[in-house]
């Protein structure tokens, strides 16, 4: 069984969940108005009252049998999938797990581990731009309701994709599975792309990501490497 929880309104959803876990079954929180949200690395995830979704799923690392990687790399699966089945549109991961609709980043997520009383949890953390239309600043940036047209009962929503989640997570793919699901929905993957890397911007072909975190990408100047995150920005 698990357990989801409504909050009006909270700091971080990857925080709050700490102190409201369920004893041996998994325990998710959402809200719609999370005022300190954290992405990837320390960076601010923003949100708009009451037009996107935060979400944490804390779940022991003793159910999750695939490494910390694979874990990423499924999470990201397993949204992308749930917003191409929605919107039938062009859905695709921008590594290492954001998530690109007709282009626009719409979905990221942070995936964190906690010893809470003596256990061990995955706390993953997905913040979805829903309903929002002002992205003053944000030019990559968009919500399924600015890019689709879609106008999408929160609530509903996220019952929806919590259930999702549980299912997906109940049947994990084999690792190699996952790996190459994730390479076949890669953003802009085998396509000539500009890359920022020590302040130089080159292009360059992504090829694939692989099962320890790293991207390879052809380079135009300096051939085949393999990057970690924040070692190089995709642009465009």
């Amino acid at each position: 069984m698990s357990h989801l929880i409504h909050l009006k309104e909270c700091f971080s959803t990857n925080d709050e969940i700490s102190s409201l876990l369920y004893d041996d079954e998994s325990t998710a929180v959402f809200t719609f108005n999370q005022t300190k949200g954290r992405g990837q690395y320390g960076n601010i995830w923003k949100v708009m009252p009451n037009e996107n979704l935060a979400y944490s799923l804390a779940i022991k690392t003793s159910k999750i049998n695939i490494s910390d990687i694979s874990l990423n790399y499924y999470t990201a699966i397993i949204v992308r999938d749930f917003l191409d089945n929605l919107t039938k549109e062009t859905t695709k991961i921008k590594w290492p797990n954001d998530i690109i609709l007709n282009g626009k980043k719409v979905c990221g997520i942070l995936i964190e581990k906690k010893k809470i009383n003596n256990d061990e949890f995955y706390i993953i953390g997905i913040g979805i731009n829903v309903l929002q239309t002002d992205f003053t600043n944000l030019p990559k940036a968009g919500s399924i309701y600015s890019v689709t047209g879609i106008n999408i009962n929160l609530l509903k929503f996220v019952e929806k994709f919590h259930q999702n989640i549980i299912a997906r997570l109940n049947q994990v793919l084999p690792e190699e599975s996952i790996l190459t699901e994730y390479n076949s929905n890669l953003f802009r993957k085998e396509e000539i792309t500009v890359f920022q890397k020590n302040e130089l911007r080159q292009n360059g072909i992504i090829k694939n990501a692989d099962k320890s975190g790293f991207l390879w990408i052809d380079l135009e100047d300096e051939g085949l490497q393999k990057f970690f995150h924040k070692e190089i920005e995709i642009l465009y």
